[in-house]
């Protein structure tokens, strides 16, 4: 059987998520006590003539004695032949803070001596162990409900159980590095397409930017650097049983070379490994703001 466990900061989507999960066929259970994840594993697995897919949401709403223990349970799973994985979904903090604020929902650990930025700086403390033993972090501070929908449409329940799912991320660094990212690579060095006034307004998307860039000498050393650095290390995380990886393409603004470099990248690698994916961060960001 497969299990899939969701975890993250309150806000930070895991009801989100695990709806979804559950609208593709995923046995789903909410805030089950971690201890009981054993036998809720037997139990499905021996009722069950087909390989089930279950999801269960772990977070700070559970025991915490229970929470402390999750890396052995994870390890007891593993060594009872159940394929586990963790799902850790996270915001920053002045984004977690506005959406309660705005839905005016309680946050679980608050209470009248802790407040909500005290009770969220306690959660990351409380869900440290489990963050750490993440197969996949997906950051949902620039997602929409309906990105966030889709990234786990594509990057959990499409993804080839048997290799790994790869995203290109392109960023601006001027908004901070994504906090899920596996690897991260800087392209300010490259010629700026922003400097040309006819460009400014457009993305690494648009074709006169590409035919823009691939007049530039360095933006095309820089791709085939790229490129053969991860042709020969991508086969070496695979083979060290990563299921997920996040490779993150910077620069200023997250609008032209990061862009054009990330779409480059899934072309090149839409080949080579079978759940290829690209997200550019900030162009959602506007598509979010155009959207309201």
């Amino acid at each position: 059987m497969k299990l899939l466990i969701i975890s993250g900061r309150s806000g930070s989507g895991k009801s989100t998520a695990l709806n979804m999960l559950e609208d593709h066929g995923y046995y789903c259970i909410d805030n089950l006590p971690a201890s009981l994840l054993p036998s809720l594993a037997q139990r499905v697995a021996s009722q069950s003539a087909e390989p089930p897919r279950v999801a269960v949401s772990i977070d700070a709403r559970n025991i915490p004695a229970d929470l402390k223990q999750v890396p052995q349970i994870i390890e007891q799973l593993k060594e009872s032949g159940i394929k586990t994985e963790i799902i850790f979904l996270d915001a920053s903090s002045p984004t977690l803070i506005k959406r309660f604020s705005e839905s005016r929902r309680k946050h679980p650990l608050t209470t009248d001596r802790i407040g909500l930025r005290q009770a969220i700086n306690m959660e990351t403390e409380l869900l440290e162990q489990i963050a750490l033993l993440a197969s996949l972090s997906i950051d949902t501070s620039n997602m929409s409900l309906h990105q966030l929908r889709e990234s786990i449409k594509t990057r959990v329940v499409e993804r080839d159980d048997s290799g790994l799912a790869l995203l290109f991320e392109s960023f601006g660094y001027k908004y901070g590095v994504p906090i899920d990212a596996d690897i991260v690579y800087d392209v300010r060095c490259l010629p700026n397409p922003y400097w040309e006034k006819s460009l400014r307004p457009l993305t690494g998307t648009d074709q006169a930017v590409v035919d823009w860039l691939q007049t530039q000498p360095d933006v095309q050393t820089m791709y085939e650097d790229l490129c053969a650095y991860l042709d020969k290390w991508l086969p070496r995380f695979e083979q060290n049983n990563r299921s997920y990886m996040t490779v993150a393409i910077g620069c200023t603004g997250g609008q032209h070379r990061s862009v054009y470099l990330s779409e480059r990248l899934r072309e090149h690698f839409a080949a080579r490994v079978r759940n290829v994916q690209v997200m550019h961060r900030e162009l959602l960001k506007r598509e979010g703001a155009h959207a309201k």
